[in-house]
């Protein structure tokens, strides 16, 4: 497969560790792509929800798909988020072509473009909230798994899919208005700081667009997430894109292979750099 070449590509909310990611379609959609620079812009991996019982292959092998995009030449900034704020800890690390950071403030083409996941207006992520966020997110995870089973039934049945979490999130008025205010905040923060673009994450809702406000204008980017959406960003030649994945995007009968048991190897001998992030990952549960 010939890879597209990129200048930028901005990835989070993929939570590896938990039942709802959709690994095995975003190995796919890593394999199909070479950008000069990956951004993964938070909870990349839930510790939130980490067990040491489940992480399956597919998982495993993003990992390594990144690393085989670093080894080809891709640079990679890891911005930390809610689910994995304990990598916080490590903020400023630089191994190779990774670097891990809380935020991110690039120059893109003469815009500058300010990056962070986007956890920090959101209360429920905070103090004694953040016990009932981490509840919520196991009961999201069976919803999840509900969702895939119901999906499955409905494919047989030659029925459209559907989104559980979607419907109950479009169906409660306060989640609606909360993800206008949260990226109406962002965007006269950013418009207050004097920059063209502001990229988020956390909220799982894919976005471009441009706010006014009469201080000046922005453009508001969200890149989505690999749990309902299976969504990111693509910048190349000047132009940003969100990226919807789809089977036929990519390739059909990779997907369908990957899919199968244990199609996708395990990677029985880690890297150095490999190894050193997951022991950090077990260092700070």
């Amino acid at each position: 497969m010939n890879r597209r070449l990129l200048d930028l590509v901005v990835l989070s909310d993929i939570h590896l560790g938990t039942y709802g990611c959709h690994a095995t379609e975003l190995v796919s959609y890593l394999r199909s792509i070479q950008p000069k620079l990956l951004v993964l812009n938070g909870d990349i991996v839930d510790i939130w929800q980490f067990r040491k019982h489940y992480f399956p292959a597919s998982h495993m092998q993003v990992i390594k798909e990144i690393f085989s995009l670093m080894a080809k030449g891709t640079e990679v900034i890891y911005i930390t988020g809610n689910h994995d704020e304990t990598l916080r800890r490590y903020s400023g690390l630089q191994l190779g072509n990774l670097k891990l950071v809380d935020k991110l403030v690039i120059d893109i083409d003469g815009q500058k473009t300010w990056i962070f996941h986007g956890d920090v207006f959101d209360a429920t992520t905070k103090g004694s909230a953040k016990l009932i966020a981490k509840l919520g997110g196991h009961g999201y995870d069976l919803l999840i798994l509900l969702n895939r089973a119901i999906n499955w039934a409905l494919k047989i049945l030659g029925r459209e899919k559907m989104s559980l979490s979607k419907k109950v999130k479009n169906g409660v008025k306060k989640a609606v208005a909360w993800i206008g205010n949260f990226e109406q905040t962002a965007a006269e923060l950013a418009i207050d700081n004097g920059y063209d673009n502001v990229i988020c994450g956390h909220i799982h809702q894919p976005q471009i667009r441009q706010v006014k406000t009469e201080k000046g204008s922005v453009i508001y980017l969200n890149s989505g997430d690999w749990i309902e959406n299976l969504t990111c960003l693509e910048y190349n030649e000047g132009f940003w894109e969100i990226y919807h994945y789809k089977e036929t995007t990519v390739t059909k009968t990779e997907v369908i292979a990957l899919k199968h048991k244990n199609e996708i190897p395990v990677i029985n001998v880690l890297t150095d750099e490999v190894s050193l992030f997951f022991k950090s990952i077990y260092a700070a549960r």
